[in-house]
């Protein structure tokens, strides 16, 4: 019977897998066919503009050569009416003159002949007729504006549409992720030597398989990639999964999209929790920081409470009043007020991580801001008390850093420390393996291991952290690097250098 049920839980899952994926797909089409709709319609209008362009090109081009033309004709004829007038003018004169000469053929004085003939004489030197080029200045020839557009023509009847490369194809094989790092590797299906560059787009998302037309992430774009890879690096892995698509572009088009890729990019996220904060420290967007005015309200109501109790307690409170050090913290507090988020001890200005971990390896990062006197980075159950602090109980396990008035950097658990060689650096990666029950810590920058705890975790434990006179910067959706991996795999942590801080955890 509970084979069966087994067996049917699984077919019932395997059907509700390929209902979605159907969904998913019936999605695709509906949106495809919307876009062959939208698409073509843009296309035409795109056509129709660019015949529009070609006809206001030749019909620019008509008008210009029959001004050309119009303007030899005009030139031409202006040229030969010019000639045709002098001519005229000329004819005229000259017609004048033989009919003079004819006459003095007929004088009978011989005074007036030689006067006749001598008048005769210099007119015909002077007379146009003889001063008149006889060449026409132009022809009637116009074969030199003739036009033959056989070419042309053959041009626009070979007119196609633009030659689009074909889809990339992406090489899943070659695909890294790896320290907050996607390598991704595509190749064109057959060589194309007028590609000119590649468009890779990408999104996160936390589904997994094809991606899906609805999703709550829009495509992310990288133009003009010369080559068939390219990486994103200084990724925040915050979602599950990223999909990626890439095209092919050439001097003239983009291409078809390659099918798409989906490469998990699982990270530990999480976030401060407010409502496990000291009144003293304020909590924000990845970071938190330390306030010495953020429980003066409750503690005004504290002390209003206080003055109708003994004078002995209204003695204590004055002789505390004011921001405690570590040290003055660490007194005994008055059982009036331990209930009380103000009250903490100096190390107990602490704040837990929202999400808990009860298995496999996680990672994070914390910086200390600026001038941070004091702060504490490890792990914790969820029944931290609110006046325990990190290192001081066998549920709490951390490294301690002080700059005030003396210089620390220890490692605590249990309410035993143990001093850490070197100083402190500026960001510290923390490493915790629930499955090998190891809690490290690194230099984020170099990876150089400070310091391991080893430890049986029987809880699920949550990043815990504590800060006093500063305040601490959380970087959160990071795989493990590759380094620490490495190093990891080829060491034991500090093995017996750690023993007296290593524990069995209740």
């Amino acid at each position: 019977m509970d084979s069966q049920k087994e067996a049917l839980q699984r077919i019932i899952s395997t059907l509700a897998n390929k209902n979605e994926e159907l969904h998913n797909f019936m999605e695709t089409l509906s949106h495809s066919l919307a876009g062959v709709q939208v698409n073509s319609t843009q296309v035409v209008s795109d056509l129709e503009e660019e015949f529009d362009t070609l006809f206001a090109v030749l019909v620019e081009m008509k008008e210009s050569m029959t001004n050309t033309i119009k303007q030899e004709g005009a030139k031409k004829t202006q040229e030969l009416q010019h000639q045709l007038t002098q001519s005229g003018s000329a004819l005229k004169s000259a017609e004048e003159l033989l009919k003079f000469a004819n006459n003095a053929l007929d004088m009978k004085d011989e005074d007036e002949f030689t006067k006749a003939a001598k008048q005769i004489k210099d007119r015909v030197t002077m007379a146009p007729a003889f001063r008149l080029t006889m060449k026409p200045k132009a022809t009637d020839n116009m074969n030199h504006l003739m036009v033959d557009f056989t070419q042309e023509r053959q041009l626009l009847q070979n007119l196609k549409f633009l030659p689009v490369p074909r889809a990339p194809e992406m090489e899943v094989g070659d695909c890294l992720v790896s320290d907050n790092t996607v390598s991704v590797a595509w190749k064109m299906p057959v060589e194309d030597s007028k590609i000119d560059h590649y468009i890779l787009e990408y999104r996160k998302t936390d589904h997994e398989g094809l991606p899906r037309i609805k999703d709550e992430h829009c495509w992310e774009v990288v133009d003009n990639i010369k080559t068939t890879e390219y990486s994103l690096s200084g990724l925040k892995f915050d979602s599950k999964f990223m999909n990626f698509r890439v095209r092919a572009c050439n001097k003239a088009a983009a291409g078809e999209y390659s099918d798409p890729v989906t490469l998990e990019t699982r990270a530990f996220n999480f976030g401060f929790d407010s409502s496990s904060a000291h009144l003293n420290l304020k909590v924000e967007d990845g970071s938190v920081e330390w306030d010495p005015q953020g429980g003066k309200g409750l503690e005004n109501k504290v002390k209003g409470k206080e003055n109708k109790g003994s004078a002995h307690l209204t003695n204590l409170k004055n002789m505390s009043s004011g921001t405690p050090s570590p040290k003055r913290t660490s007194t005994t507090r008055s059982p009036a007020i331990r209930g009380g988020r103000d009250r903490f001890t100096g190390e107990s200005y602490t704040v837990l991580g929202d999400t808990s971990m009860d298995c496999g390896q996680h990672y994070w990062e914390v910086k200390a801001l600026k001038d941070c006197k004091s702060y504490s980075v490890g792990v914790s159950y969820r029944n931290l008390g609110k006046f325990d602090q990190l290192g001081k109980t066998n549920t709490t396990w951390c490294i301690h850093i002080n700059t005030w008035l003396q210089t620390s950097f220890s490692a605590k658990h249990n309410n035993k420390a143990k001093s850490l060689d070197g100083a402190a650096p500026d960001r510290i990666g923390v490493f915790c393996d629930l499955d090998s029950g190891q809690l490290s810590f690194y230099n984020a920058e170099t990876k150089q291991l400070i310091h391991t705890f080893k430890a049986k975790f029987s809880q699920p434990v949550v990043p815990a952290f504590m800060v006093w006179c500063g305040g601490l910067s959380l970087s959160t959706g990071m795989q493990v690097p590759s380094a620490v991996k490495s190093f990891q795999k080829t060491e034991n942590g500090l093995g017996g250098s750690n023993s007296s801080l290593n524990s069995m955890a209740q």
